[in-house]
């Protein structure tokens, strides 16, 4: 199954369950699954439990319905992740000294010793 097919089924469920992953979550919100550690970071959503950095997270459906009618919830978290994007571009905009040889490393050359044979 794909991605699209595994979404549309999902979405079309009667009866979803009390509990779903990150990308059920992104799904269910209407947002796409790279969002949803931003959507974290900014507070805005929070895991069950108290899940490790890198471990899988689950989210209350119970919680995601009330968010997903939340007008103002909404807005913030477009917000967020608008404002997440614009740093994080910001920061590749910003101005550094230029680089010697074109691709962001200096140039080496080795100095010859004159006193040390070969």
């Amino acid at each position: 199954m794909n991605t699209t097919s595994e979404q549309a089924e999902f979405l079309s469920w009667k009866i979803v369950p009390a509990r779903l992953d990150a990308t059920q979550t992104a799904w269910f919100l209407g947002f796409e699954l790279h969002e949803i550690p931003i959507l974290i970071a900014a507070s805005l959503l929070k895991p069950l439990g108290h899940p490790g950095r890198n471990s899988r997270k689950f989210f209350a459906t119970q919680t995601l319905e009330e968010l997903r009618r939340d007008e103002k919830w909404l807005a913030r978290a477009s917000d967020a992740i608008r404002n997440y994007w614009t740093a994080r571009n910001a920061r590749k905009k910003t101005v550094s000294e230029p680089r010697q040889n074109g691709n962001g490393k200096h140039r080496r050359v080795p100095l010859l010793d004159p006193v040390s044979p070969p």
